[in-house]
């Protein structure tokens, strides 16, 4: 991850591009604060998702058998916390 000035980053913007493009990740600083970033297109996608998940992402499909929630570790709470 490299920071670059704004006036640079308008100048250099092409080959900016080219590096985001070959995974590269750039932070757009104005007067040397972070303020923009330049990602690769598929940054932050997330893959190997199960089919019944990605359904359910996509159209509100939902499956019961699909999720299980572990709650095995968690405790009843102590009858003098209730009141």
């Amino acid at each position: 991850m490299q920071t670059i000035n704004l006036y640079e980053a308008k100048n250099r913007f092409s080959k900016l591009v080219d590096a985001a493009q070959e995974g590269e990740v750039i932070i757009i600083a104005r007067n040397g604060r972070p303020t923009a970033k330049l990602v690769p297109l598929d940054y932050g996608e997330q893959s190997g998702w199960s089919a019944s998940v990605l359904a359910f992402m996509q159209e509100g499909q939902d499956d019961e058998q699909a999720f299980e929630v572990d709650r095995s570790d968690v405790l009843p709470m102590p009858e003098h916390d209730l009141f």
